[in-house]
């Protein structure tokens, strides 16, 4: 009988601790279970006790000693990496040893017959229809690397004979949203220091007391070729789409060994990805702990790694690893009877949406026509049967694409709008594709990447006196044929699961796109797999959307749910809702309120006088980087009767930053703000909800004693994207339940909690330790209502002062009262 996976969502602070703890605690707990179920025999009715007891010993003492082999070859790589940390000798063979940057990939000018297609017999419905003498089972692999990856565990068998390797083991797979993540979660779970089993501290009792030999949980990071890749000729090119299609082109059957990548495991390096393997469970290492010991042994990380999935105990992984079946896949990944921690998991309904979304530009459709052009131009009499019948598609099926945003560039005058599937494939003959068939082509011809490699190799022909890093810059892109093709894929989903919708930016530019809006389908084969799924985050509050809209199929009596308050003490935390400003101005950031004159006079008059009272560092988090610009532009104004503008007033408290929309830079800021903090002057520091501090960054102690948020951050709810995405949650919740009104409610409650989880993010970047202490100030009326303050976490609700509607004057007092407190501390 299957036993349906346990589902826990918690809102904890301080929770990597706690995480790691209690999962490697049940872990321990598992293993001795499992231990001692294995090793339990039936009694056969005419066997006598003696020669159970004896079998059962026997097993115990081959458990015994296949654990403590293992052990043991950890510590003496453990022993090996302490004597040795500065020269690493792997063992292998010097010549073997190939420089990175003495290789280069290059296709030989003189022969372009790797680009043609191979034979295609599309009436074959067997898994594969391609005749080709190079194998196919994972894109780009040669077949001496496909045939030593699979001896080694590092891809899925097709065989029915036993695997050689062992049985993968139940272990926990601990997924957050960046790698910068997983490294505190790494660092963390170096502090955790475990008891071994009964068994093997009865076997190793005469190593008690030995630091060296204690015992560390067999740890892996998983992470993508861009973090792992350890060719610099590939790694340089910078974007994980170029160095994906770069790593194939290397590894294809054809490319001369001379060429190909010298860190890709082969039968000569069999030993390496073994060594790799025992020294990355010998000791916790983040994702480049594991690029360097690649580097060491010189072995590709992101193959060798694979080996090491089985053995270990817990997996970390960023969100696309695990969320993408196709991640999963490529990695041999299998959840079945595993435990899965999904940690800052208020991303993870946007994430699972935005993995499964796509946008594809008029441009980029243009150039895959053109690039198509080029190809079908000079490959045009080589292309038989299917191969000439499938391409042709595909030019139809583009054609009509751009088709239809040509007509509506002319025709539509909205920036935004639905589009119905049927129109996008209007164009001549396109109703007469197959589109799985065609999916399916796409898949096993690989076409996209021959187009490009062609492609790319005609351009350099061309331009062969042009530099190298001009050709580099060429290829450094996601080749726009497989973009495309995702794009085309999303034609074949579900009509309920997603929208189709036309954009237009401000520059006039057109472009499709796919938005998913159910994420339930693709969270489900996860939640059914495993053996327990936890979401978990220290600011997931409100949680219902959880329950609604990833697990509205499971029986509400299986889902915990969780939370506790925050460590510090109460006083240490002051809340302070503010519905008026100073004058009284009702402070009221609708949209279209918040734009008037007066109201953002009152808003840098109220934070020229918080300056005076919130000491070192004052975080201002603003509804969009649009509203934060023109706020800046109007205190840069001379107002009238004014000696200065407000931009100089606040200047003269404290130094300003301020966040940009660009990704680069935020390093610079922070290190800015925490220097002027440093000096004594004070620093306030303007930020975006939602924007790329309001998560994953710490402003603890003087960094951050005070955190203002301006308004509510609520989405345009006339946009199309938000009109379909309501519009669904009314239409299925009416379906589930048949009611029409708790349709428009659930859709209203997940609007209002799209907001709330904003500003609740935004809100836990203060207060970091039990030690530390801020101000939170909530500047709008509406924080004031029972509906929005019900959303925030309950440890600031805990602490909101509710004397702040009386007027601004209460609310300076009350901010003077605290910090004077303070002043010792």
């Amino acid at each position: 009988m299957r036993v349906f996976p346990s589902l826990m969502l918690a809102s904890l602070k301080g929770k990597s601790l706690s995480l790691i703890c209690s999962s490697l605690t049940w872990l321990r707990d598992y293993q001795e279970d499992a231990l001692k179920s294995e090793l339990m025999l039936e009694k056969e009715n005419d066997e006598p006790s003696w020669v159970v007891e004896h079998a059962q010993v026997q097993r115990r003492n081959a458990a015994i000693i296949r654990k403590s082999e293992l052990q043991a070859r950890l510590r003496q790589v453990r022993a090996k990496e302490l004597r040795q940390k500065q020269n690493y000798e792997s063992g292998e063979p010097k010549a073997k040893r190939t420089k990175a940057d003495e290789v280069r990939a290059t296709f030989d000018a003189e022969d372009d017959a790797h680009f043609e297609l191979d034979e295609y017999n599309s009436e074959d419905e067997g898994p594969k229809a391609m005749t080709s003498s190079h194998p196919s089972t994972d894109p780009g692999l040669s077949s001496e690397s496909l045939q030593l990856m699979g001896k080694l565990g590092l891809i899925s068998k097709t065989s029915e004979k036993e695997d050689l390797l062992p049985t993968d083991a139940v272990k926990i797979y601990f997924c957050s949203r960046t790698h910068s993540q997983l490294a505190q979660f790494a660092q963390e779970l170096r502090r955790v220091s475990l008891p071994e089993v009964p068994w093997a501290a009865e076997k190793d009792a005469s190593k008690e007391g030995d630091s060296e030999d204690r015992v560390v949980v067999k740890h892996l990071s998983l992470g993508s070729r861009k973090n792992l890749c350890i060719n610099p000729k590939v790694s340089r090119l910078g974007s994980a789409p170029a160095i994906n299609e770069r790593c194939l082109e290397l590894q294809r059957p054809d490319t001369s060994k001379d060429h190909q990548c010298p860190f890709i495991p082969n039968k000569e390096k069999e030993t390496l990805v073994n060594d790799f393997r025992d020294h990355t469970l010998a000791k916790i290492r983040d994702i480049e702990d594991l690029g360097k010991l690649g580097k060491k042994i010189g072995i590709c990380p992101y193959y060798a790694s694979r080996a090491t999935i089985k053995p270990s105990e817990i997996v970390t992984l960023p969100y696309p690893l695990l969320l993408q079946k196709s991640a999963r896949e490529a990695l041999d990944i299998s959840l079945k009877g595993q435990v899965i921690i999904i940690d800052e998991a208020h991303n993870l309904m946007d994430t699972i949406s935005n993995i499964h979304s796509i946008t594809v530009t008029q441009d980029q459709l243009k150039l895959c026509r053109s690039q198509l052009g080029i190809y079908l131009h000079k490959f045009r009499y080589r292309l038989k049967g299917k191969n000439r019948v499938y391409v042709a598609q595909v030019v139809r099926l583009i054609d009509s694409l751009s088709g239809c945003l040509e007509t509506w560039m002319t025709e539509k005058q909205s920036a935004e709008e639905i589009v119905n599937v049927g129109h996008l494939m209007a164009g001549k003959g396109v109703d007469q594709i197959n589109l799985y068939k065609l999916m399916r082509y796409l898949q096993e011809s690989k076409l996209a990447r021959k187009v490009e490699g062609y492609t790319t190799h005609a351009e350099e022909q061309e331009t062969k006196e042009k530099s190298r890093t001009k050709v580099e810059a060429h290829v450094s892109t996601m080749p726009v044929l497989t973009h495309v093709q995702s794009f085309l894929q999303t034609l074949t989903n579900p009509s309920a699961e997603g929208r189709f919708f036309y954009e237009k930016d401000e520059k006039s530019q057109l472009s499709l796109k796919y938005m998913l809006l159910d994420p339930t389908h693709h969270f489900k084969e996860i939640v059914e797999d495993a053996r327990a799924v936890i979401l978990a985050g220290g600011t997931m509050s409100p949680m219902d959307d959880y329950i609604r809209h990833l697990f509205a199929y499971v029986d509400p009596a299986r889902l915990k749910t969780f939370s506790c308050g925050h460590i510090i003490p109460k006083e240490n935390l002051i809340a302070l809702p503010v519905a008026k400003g100073p004058g009284g101005i009702d402070f009221d950031f609708t949209y279209d309120r918040r734009n008037s004159p007066a109201m953002i006079e009152a808003l840098g008059s109220c934070l020229l006088q918080l300056s005076e009272i919130i000491p070192d560092g004052l975080v201002v988090f603003f509804p969009s980087y649009a509203y934060l610009e023109q706020v800046v532009l109007r205190w840069r104004m001379k107002s009238s009767g004014a000696a200065k503008p407000i931009w100089d007033r606040l200047l003269e408290r404290k130094h300003i930053f301020r966040e940009s929309k660009v990704a680069t830079g935020i390093d610079d800021v922070l290190d800015q703000h925490s220097q002027a903090i440093a000096t004594g002057h004070g620093s306030l520091l303007f930020s975006v909800i939602g924007g790329k501090m309001s998560e994953g960054i710490n402003f603890s102690d003087a960094l951050g004693r005070g955190v203002v948020v301006v308004g509510l951050p609520f989405p345009n709810i006339q946009s199309a994207q938000w009109k379909a995405k309501l519009d669904y949650i009314e239409q299925s919740t009416k379906l589930r339940t048949g009611s029409q009104d708790e349709g428009k409610g659930a859709a209203r409650e997940f609007y209002e909690n799209a907001c709330m989880r904003a500003v609740n993010q935004s809100i836990g970047r203060a207060i970091r330790h039990k030690g530390d202490y801020a101000s939170i100030l909530l500047l709008d009326r509406r924080y004031r209502t029972p509906r929005i303050e019900g959303k925030l976490p309950a440890w600031i609700r805990q602490g909101i002062v509710k004397g702040g509607a009386d007027g601004f004057g209460q609310v300076l007092e009350t901010l003077r009262i605290f910090f004077e407190g303070k002043k010792n501390v």
